[in-house]
């Protein structure tokens, strides 16, 4: 039986554009002191409060599924 690889889930994508964010964001931060996320959103308003989670639920989530990269195996089997 072949197991094929079907790509990158939604939750997956999601996780990265988050992670992506907030790398842009810390990276705004260190070059120029500048907090996009706050300044769109207010500092520490309740929706900047809510992506400063989501990133971090995000970032986690990749941690995990990094982890299970290694853990899958792939049968290929040719013609």
């Amino acid at each position: 039986m072949e197991q094929v690889n079907r790509g990158i889930s939604g939750l997956t994508w999601a996780a990265i554009a988050l992670v992506v964010i907030g790398a842009v964001n810390w990276g705004l931060v260190g070059l120029f002191e500048f907090d996009l996320v706050a300044a769109l959103f207010g500092r520490l308003s309740a929706i900047s409060r809510i992506v400063y989670v989501l990133v971090g639920l995000a970032g986690l989530y990749l941690l995990y599924a990094s982890t299970q990269l290694g853990k899958r195996t792939r049968v290929t089997t040719t013609p």
